[in-house]
């Protein structure tokens, strides 16, 4: 079995700036990047799968790589919120600190189990305006064969793609307030939502997860202001 949080770090993020050209010269540069700058490179599967949300992570979320920011990105809205602070007066904190051992975020406490739920949520979520149609999962597949993942990454990426959306088994996964707000965080980390439709999905899965407004507002600053746009 592949390595669930190893394939997180690859799925988080949107473009690799300079990730341009055919399938093959893409999955080329992209390799080449992450040889030369391996610790910024956590979105090689988010320019494969094509999400196209034209920001990216900057500064030390950046750095550490997709489960520790969803954990820190996650504790630090979680921690905003019970503080009582105002969501549009929050800024992600220039250093993105680890979260302490008894909060629940650690990212060394989170299961394989629960690393592959958070890249399906990812994957959800990048599927929820719609776009993937027969055309383009052919195209990702086609990007999948020479990205350089592993054969059965590759296969789960290829089975996600083509099922239906499992939001009830996705939704079903987090068994704690910690887990709920680390998917939400993960989902919202994926997309920039700039349609109807993925405004629609991120609104649902907070109300399936039964996160409260507030807090739904501390996740969605924080995350925003740990994206910058990406330069054409």
């Amino acid at each position: 079995m592949f390595d669930a949080k190893k394939l997180l770090d690859q799925f988080l993020g949107s473009q690799v700036p300079g990730a341009g050209g055919s399938v093959r010269d893409r999955a080329g540069q992209v390799t080449q990047l992450a040889k030369d700058n391996p610790l910024a490179t956590i979105a090689i599967a988010g320019v494969l799968l094509g999400t196209g949300t034209g920001r990216q992570l900057t500064g030390s979320a950046l750095k550490l790589g997709s489960l520790a920011a969803i954990a820190g990105l996650g504790y630090q809205a979680y921690k905003n919120y019970k503080a009582g602070q105002n969501p549009e007066t929050t800024q992600t904190e220039p250093e993105l600190p680890p979260p302490p051992a008894d909060s629940g975020f650690e990212p060394a406490a989170v299961s394989a189990d629960f690393a592959l739920v958070l890249v399906r949520a990812m994957i959800a979520a990048s599927r929820a305006d719609g776009h993937i149609d027969d055309a383009e999962r052919a195209r990702i597949i086609d990007k999948l064969t020479v990205s350089g993942l592993a054969s059965d990454a590759t296969a789960f990426l290829e089975q996600e793609l083509a099922g239906p959306i499992d939001l009830d088994g996705i939704v079903g996964a987090a068994k704690t307030e910690e887990q709920k707000v680390e998917l939400y965080t993960a989902s919202r980390l994926a997309i920039e939502p700039e349609t109807r439709a993925e405004r629609g999905y991120l609104d649902l899965l907070a109300g399936r997860l039964g996160l409260a407004d507030a807090l739904v507002d501390h996740i969605e600053a924080t995350v925003s202001s740990a994206k910058v746009a990406v330069q054409a």
